[in-house]
């Protein structure tokens, strides 16, 4: 679930951090930079690890910084796929079910991944499994907050960077355009890094169909 990434990047101290040992100083300021941010094809940065060199410090013709390319490994969650995790349901909708693992949300468990066969029911906004026995079916709800074992058995990574401004000809008219901040709400809806579980298989599902 958490792998090393080895990573470099040139770190800037502010003046005002030079009384401090330069290890702590670029400590705090990579963990300010990475901390719960995703990386494009990497995963959900946590902490760092270590630093593994320094090369030499600059200071720059009007910048009273000091800049350091660091070498360093950071602590990034990143599952493997078919790698089985245990999360909770935060929630449902016509698209699967949500999960979430706590530092880390953007999970989910589309309709076919689920036990089959498998309904959504409207009224209550949830899924249920309409498990099947000798005496006939039973509705099993996945109520939010229970705890679900599921499947990592894909990944999706978009890139939410900024993107530069359109061209005078590609851009909109003040009639057409969108309101404002219209589309930068859009964007950070939009997950840079989600995993796509299943439970379509024994064993997987709310914990407790197994345990009862």
């Amino acid at each position: 679930m958490f792998v090393l990434v080895e990573m470099v990047d040139t770190v800037r101290i502010p003046p005002w951090s030079f009384h401090r040992q330069l290890n702590e100083a670029i400590a705090e300021e990579l963990n300010k930079k990475l901390a719960n941010k995703v990386v494009y094809n990497v995963g959900l940065c946590v902490c760092l690890y270590d630093v593994t060199k320094l090369e030499d410090s600059y200071i720059f013709p009007g910048d009273g910084a000091s800049h350091t390319k660091v070498h360093f490994r950071y602590v990034v969650f990143h599952p493997f796929l078919d790698e089985i995790l245990v999360g909770k349901i935060k929630g449902c909708s016509a698209e699967g079910v949500h999960v979430s693992l706590g530092l880390f949300d953007d999970i989910i468990i589309p309709p076919e991944s689920l036990q089959q066969p498998a309904k959504f029911d409207e009224a209550e906004q949830l899924w249920v499994w309409e498990y099947e026995t000798d005496e006939g079916a039973h509705d099993l709800f996945m109520d939010r907050g229970e705890e679900i074992r599921f499947r990592v058995v894909d990944e999706v990574f978009i890139d939410t960077s900024p993107t530069g401004p359109s061209t005078e000809k590609e851009a909109p008219s003040a009639a057409t355009a969108p309101p404002a901040g219209a589309e930068d709400s859009a964007q950070q809806k939009e997950a840079p890094y989600t995993l796509i579980g299943s439970v379509s298989e024994p064993g997987l599902g709310l914990l407790s169909w197994w345990n009862s």
